[in-house]
């Protein structure tokens, strides 16, 4: 698998950046996982959006899920239709769009359930966050992604991405600023997460452009010394 890492901010880009926006290559699948402001554009220079195996959405605020009414423009040009799979969220209006338009196709996850698609296993884990939401593990070919969305701590994220190749994880807040009624991990929790779960490597996204990314390193990497900080354009070998 690979991993394109296509906006990494939340919950607004930094200059000539994106929020939250990552294509992983499984197979002969292409999965968008969430789909925020930017995400499009960074999407179209790699690859016709419309040849995406699927969308896997997290939750629907807006710094995950912005650029899908944009989509759906250019899919209805070409009639063509785009298979999306989320949580289901009556209070969001991109969620209520993206499940009622003839340009998607919705299908509705809940955690602890899992899929096959196209090839590729899809594990559907839990998340803590003030709307519906979800993470994801994804198998193939012996190798395994875990995507934590967005999340503050929950005691089933250890066993959900237990000995994944490579943790993509929520890690907003510094210790500082982190408390157990936020809506993400700090730097320092994510690192934990990777630590307790035996992961093979570790990514930390959702940066906030306010946040000095130099603290958020440091934290982490007292508790998982190969922490890296997610970088918009890198592509990671899984």
């Amino acid at each position: 698998m690979k991993l394109h890492l296509l906006g990494v901010n939340g919950p607004f880009p930094e200059s000539h950046g994106a929020t939250s926006g990552y294509l992983l290559e499984a197979g002969s699948s292409l999965f968008q996982l969430d789909f925020g402001c930017g995400i499009l554009s960074s999407l179209t220079a790699l690859t016709a959006p419309e040849s995406v195996s699927a969308v896997l959405m997290s939750h629907w605020h807006y710094d995950h899920a912005a650029d899908l009414p944009v989509l759906m423009y250019r899919l209805e040009a070409l009639h063509s239709v785009l298979p999306v799979f989320g949580p289901a969220d009556p209070s969001s209006p991109v969620f209520n769009l993206v499940s009622s338009s003839p340009c998607f196709s919705f299908t509705e996850v809940e955690a602890g359930t899992s899929f096959e698609f196209g090839g590729v296993q899809i594990g559907v884990t839990g998340a803590r966050h003030p709307v519906p939401a979800v993470g994801y593990r994804i198998s193939c070919q012996g190798k395994n992604l875990g995507y934590t969305g967005d999340t503050n701590t929950l005691p089933s994220l250890v066993s959900d991405f237990s000995h994944c190749d490579l943790l993509l994880a929520d890690g907003l807040f510094p210790s500082s600023l982190w408390s157990e009624e936020k809506p993400h991990l700090s730097a320092a929790l994510a690192a934990r997460l990777a630590s307790d779960t035996h992961a093979g490597a570790l990514v930390i996204t959702h940066l906030n452009p306010f946040i000095p990314r130099s603290s958020l390193l440091e934290e982490a990497r007292a508790f998982f010394p190969a922490a890296r900080l997610a970088e918009a354009g890198t592509v990671i070998a899984i």
